[in-house]
């Protein structure tokens, strides 16, 4: 066990209950306030520790960081020193803030370097050079497949053999809280032979947990299944939002375009896979057997419940969906080693979503497409509206947490709202 994820550790700084950043989480982000400008920060409580601060007065000393390493817009440099060096800092944090600690909990340094979580602005964690969108639930591929064909042909004959995936649209991707316009584009409607240009009547979410890459690899090379962890940093939520009648028409033959590359949202803090280690779960049995290169040995699930929210302008949060991470039938592992076997090579700061997120009961799909299965059902909200997909003001909210031996591992929000077409 990771010194760090010791259950048992206690902060000085107050946690409240049912926090997603207690002492064993520590992710980290860029942060601002109106004092101060973008720089690294880590999440405790209800306060974001200063690590340009706490670098800067001799805390960090010892670990070989670069001078000015975390006075920066984003986190793609602290990340490029990889997982060995992220996993120091953190423990060092730790250290720091365990309770037994008098090196900062009675300096006056404290009251600068603890900056309260309601005085911040969250930014973009990380540059992203590429996204990656893959396609790994079984049960939503099942969902959709029965849709669009039946449920006997539901799976394509690739499906059990690969992990999906597609290159997505990385300059779109905004920080949680960031509003995007509903898109506009063409759709066909059933009763037209032709279509039409309009704004989508379909917007949906996509309940997403995404990996960020903290190793580069050059053109040729591949990365196996065991080595793949160790070019991954942490984890975010991910709701790639989508414009399902736009992409029902643009789709065949080369899949996703303007129906998804609108917008994507992430949660501001990167939860470190080395904080997530003690929520490790089998994942479901991969039936035929997967060719070498995407055989793995251990538990490379992860056991993180997420559930989402429906929010209507003026009104109140309506919780419209629970699932789990660990339902993903091909795992980040092989989603990595599958990316690169060709020799495609990744950078830092790249963003791997998981794709939709679905269990086997219809309050557990992660989406409006299956939980009003192509609008032929409604939610109806506490304000006693209904939904068939999302309209004007509307607010989407991902939550997720891994939870055990009483400690939480959160996310925080990933959230963004709906402004009417330009």
């Amino acid at each position: 066990m990771l010194k760090a994820n010791n259950p048992t550790l206690k902060s000085w700084v107050e946690i409240p209950k049912d926090s997603d950043f207690p002492i064993q989480n520590l992710p980290f982000g860029i942060f601002k306030t109106e004092y101060l400008s973008s720089g690294a920060g880590v999440a405790i409580g209800n306060h974001v520790l200063d690590l340009v601060y706490v670098h800067e007065h001799g805390y960090l000393d010892g670990l070989g960081l670069p001078p000015g390493i975390f006075n920066q817009k984003y986190l793609n440099d602290f990340f490029a020193l990889g997982r060995v060096a992220i996993g120091e800092v953190r423990n060092r944090i730790s250290e720091l803030l365990q309770d037994n600690n008098e090196e900062l909990k009675f300096s006056p340094a404290r009251e600068i370097a603890l900056v309260p979580l309601s005085e911040v602005q969250m930014q973009m964690p990380v540059h992203v050079p590429n996204y990656t969108d893959f396609y790994s639930s079984e049960e939503h591929a099942t969902n959709v497949g029965s849709m669009i064909r039946d449920s006997k042909n539901a799976l394509q004959p690739n499906w059990k053999h690969l992990p999906v995936g597609y290159h997505g649209r990385a300059s779109s991707i905004v920080v949680s809280g960031t509003p995007l316009h509903r898109p506009k584009g063409q759709i066909k409607l059933p009763e037209s032979d032709l279509p039409i240009f309009c704004p989508t009547r379909k917007l949906d979410f996509e309940l997403e947990v995404a990996f960020i890459s903290c190793g580069e690899t050059k053109l040729g090379q591949h990365i196996t299944t065991q080595d793949a962890e160790s070019y991954i940093a942490g984890f975010v939520l991910f709701n790639d939002w989508s414009a399902r009648d736009i992409q029902a028409w643009e789709y065949v033959p080369l899949g996703p375009f303007l129906g998804k590359n609108f917008g994507s949202t992430i949660s501001p803090w990167v939860v470190t896979l080395d904080a997530l280690i003690p929520f490790r779960v089998r994942g479901p049995e991969q039936v035929p057997k997967v060719l070498p290169y995407l055989t793995m040995d251990g538990l490379k699930n992860f056991d993180i419940g997420l559930e989402v929210f429906l929010q209507p302008e003026g009104s109140s949060e309506n919780s419209i969906c629970s699932s789990n991470f660990k339902y993903m039938y091909w795992n980040v592992n092989q989603q990595l080693a599958h990316h690169t076997i060709n020799g495609c090579n990744i950078q830092v700061g790249d963003i791997y979503g998981s794709g939709t997120i679905s269990g086997r009961f219809p309050d557990s799909y992660g989406s409006l497409l299956e939980l009003t299965w192509n609008g032929q059902r409604t939610l109806r909200m506490a304000d006693g509206s209904e939904r068939k997909f999302i309209e004007d003001g509307d607010t989407i909210i991902l939550r997720g947490h891994a939870e055990k031996d009483g400690v939480r591992i959160g996310f925080g929000d990933c959230s963004g709202k709906i402004l009417p077409s330009l």
